[in-house]
């Protein structure tokens, strides 16, 4: 088996004084172990060129008919529970009933009639969406079942659905280092099927990610409040400040989507990592056990960081595997969010 040459290993230490710091460079690694994953040839999940119009349609049914099942049988009645309407609106008058709150008695009503009546309240129901998508190149990784991209899409459609089902509006940013397109809340099936199509289809001009810029954005297009779901891996330069002022203003909901190679680094011998950045050429050992080790640690140091950050700022997080199904995971979410209310 062909080694490594001893002027190419470069130790974890050496690594770290090159790229700055220790951040920055488990981050690369992170970057390229998902680019030597999906490039390898015998990738099951190797990424398609732009789809044709027949077969974009296709899939864009194949999700509707899957997403939309479940949003109407398992997810419609859990999510209008996990989200209240704005209040109480008065809906129409009715003669009293034994058991009614005499609170609600319409004494005018009563008077004319000669007889009890009381007033009906209906919940002001009408809430908006907004999906904050990373569409940056991380998306496009995925090591067993579907991509990041694929599963991010299927969560869209069913959240777009189930608003649906409410009769919610809904819109959608889509974002990596830049704003890449924004489709305005409205309601109606035609509408989010257009969302969807632009999920499967979607050609972003960048590749890195910055969800500071996002939360921004968001900030300021979206002035009524609405709840916000950011739906990406996070593997993003900080963004708490913007978080901040976000989760004060809009109802926040985080889905951390990962992969399970992301969580730990394989022994694949020695690696040829690029830096996006700077375009630098460096080697890394992954036999290395001691590398490995320390990426476990970071990788669990920055997953308790988030958790800290989501906790301090009342942003309620749901973490999905693209090996596992997403449907407990988003039941859970709601009616555990439905039982605070």
């Amino acid at each position: 088996m062909w080694k490594c040459p001893k002027q190419l290993r470069i130790t974890n230490y050496e690594l770290r004084l090159e790229l700055g710091n220790e951040n920055n460079f488990f981050e690369l690694l992170i970057i390229n172990l998902m680019l030597y994953f999906t490039n390898s040839p015998l990738h099951p999940l190797k990424k398609k060129k732009k789809m044709e119009t027949t077969e974009l349609i296709k899939k864009v049914r194949k999700i509707e008919i899957r997403t939309r099942g479940l949003s109407k049988n398992i997810f419609s009645g859990e999510y209008h529970s996990a989200f209240k309407g704005r209040g109480m609106a008065f809906s129409e008058v009715r003669e009293y009933q034994i058991g009614d709150d005499i609170r609600t008695i319409d004494w005018n009503v009563t008077a004319r009639f000669n007889h009890p009546y009381v007033k009906v309240f209906e919940e002001e129901r009408e809430l908006t969406v907004i999906l904050l998508v990373d569409v940056s190149a991380s998306g496009n990784f995925g090591t067993s079942e579907q991509f990041k991209k694929d599963l991010i899409t299927e969560l869209c459609a069913v959240i777009a659905f189930s608003s649906l089902q409410n009769n919610d509006k809904i819109g959608i940013i889509f974002f990596s280092d830049k704003i890449e397109k924004f489709i305005p809340p409205k309601k109606g099936r035609s509408h989010i099927l257009r969302i969807i199509r632009e999920l499967i289809d979607f050609q972003p001009e960048n590749k890195k990610t910055d969800i500071s810029g996002a939360l921004r954005y968001a900030l300021n297009v979206i002035k009524k409040r609405s709840i916000l779901f950011m739906l990406t891996d996070f593997l993003s330069p900080d963004f708490s400040d913007p978080l901040k002022i976000t989760s004060k203003k809009h109802d926040t909901i985080a889905i951390q989507v990962y992969d399970k190679r992301e969580t730990q680094i394989p022994d694949v011998g020695l690696m040829l990592a690029k830096d996006p950045e700077t375009g630098n050429n460096i080697w890394v050992d992954t036999s290395n056990s001691q590398l490995r080790q320390n990426y476990l640690t970071w990788w669990n140091r920055k997953q308790d960081s988030l958790k800290d950050l989501f906790l301090i700022n009342n942003v309620d997080v749901i973490k999905i595997a693209t090996n596992e199904s997403y449907i407990s995971p988003l039941m859970n979410f709601f009616k555990k969010r439905g039982s605070r209310y």
